[in-house]
């Protein structure tokens, strides 16, 4: 057995089991195990159990993830569905746990009557994803927006942690090595209800306007360079359309890759590698890629 608990867990552990089924591309190869704990003390208690040597990974709505077609050695822990806790701590505080989905967030915080999430209702993923790479979109990124976080670490024990424990920047946060985000707690301010409902819808009509979206993609691929955008890069160095097995580049917005029909993630990380060449060699500018790339 993988766990011999002394503590039963509640959750399911699952052998074998095909990512393809937790990726937005719906692209990737099977994980050892798959964890979806009931909630964190669940989570906190297999990581007590789990051998040291087992390697663990954490993933949310696999959305900004390529999953290799070889699959994930040791655990794959799903946070989406299982960590799921929304509550509102005092009266301007939210603590959502790393599971919740990012438009779940932007919209009960609205409901309730804060602004300054809205913005979250653009990002397909979940909080613990976002606060991992620092997401953001239309102007606003989450981290702006942290009280504190709450982290676990490889032996199960959930820390405290203030902005002072990490370095923030351009959709990349560091981190104290071996912890993962399982909560944040976010500052909000007075809003109008009505309003911030209003701005959410506005904001999805136009992400869905000018966004592949209802697709099998990641969102963006790359992050925009300082002074431009990789979208427009990518577009002007003709690449809308461009074909690789079965992934291609949108015709919508050249910034995000589809699995157009039947790709491998080896057809959409060679579509990568292929469009950062191009731009480079045709504009000097060598893009940097958003989306994380794990597995065998």
């Amino acid at each position: 057995m993988l766990v011999s608990p002394t503590i039963p867990l509640r959750g399911k552990l699952l052998a074998n089991e095909p990512l393809s089924n937790y990726t937005s591309w719906r692209t990737g190869g099977p994980a050892d195990y798959v964890f979806i704990p009931a909630d964190l003390d669940d989570f906190s208690n297999f990581l007590r159990e789990l051998p040291k040597t087992v390697p663990v990974t954490l993933l949310g709505l696999g959305s900004n993830t390529l999953i290799r077609d070889g699959g994930v050695e040791g655990v794959v822990v799903i946070t989406q569905g299982a960590l799921n806790k929304l509550e509102y701590s005092n009266r301007d505080v939210v603590r959502a746990e790393a599971g919740v989905a990012s438009a779940q967030l932007a919209r009960s915080t609205a409901r309730t009557g804060f602004s300054g999430l809205e913005f979250m209702a653009g990002i397909p993923g979940t909080v613990g994803g976002a606060l991992a790479m620092n997401a953001g979109c239309f102007g606003g990124e989450i981290w702006r927006f942290v009280q504190q976080v709450e982290t676990i670490n490889r032996h199960g024990e959930i820390k405290i942690r203030s902005l002072a424990d990490f370095e923030i920047g351009y959709r990349s946060v560091v981190r104290p090595e071996g912890e993962w985000f399982v909560a944040g707690h976010f500052s909000l301010q007075p809003g109008d209800k009505e309003k911030s409902l209003n701005d959410i819808r506005e904001l999805l009509e136009k992400r869905n306007h000018s966004q592949p979206t209802g697709t099998a993609n990641c969102g963006s691929v790359f992050r925009n360079p300082p002074g431009t955008y990789a979208g427009k890069l990518i577009e002007a160095c003709g690449l809308k359309g461009k074909h690789l097995g079965g992934a291609s580049v949108s015709e919508k917005h050249a910034n995000f890759i589809l699995n157009h029909k039947d790709a491998t993630s080896a057809d959409i990380e060679n579509l990568i590698a292929n469009i950062g060449d191009i731009v480079e060699e045709k504009t000097g500018i060598r893009l940097i890629p958003e989306v994380c790339i794990i597995g065998r």
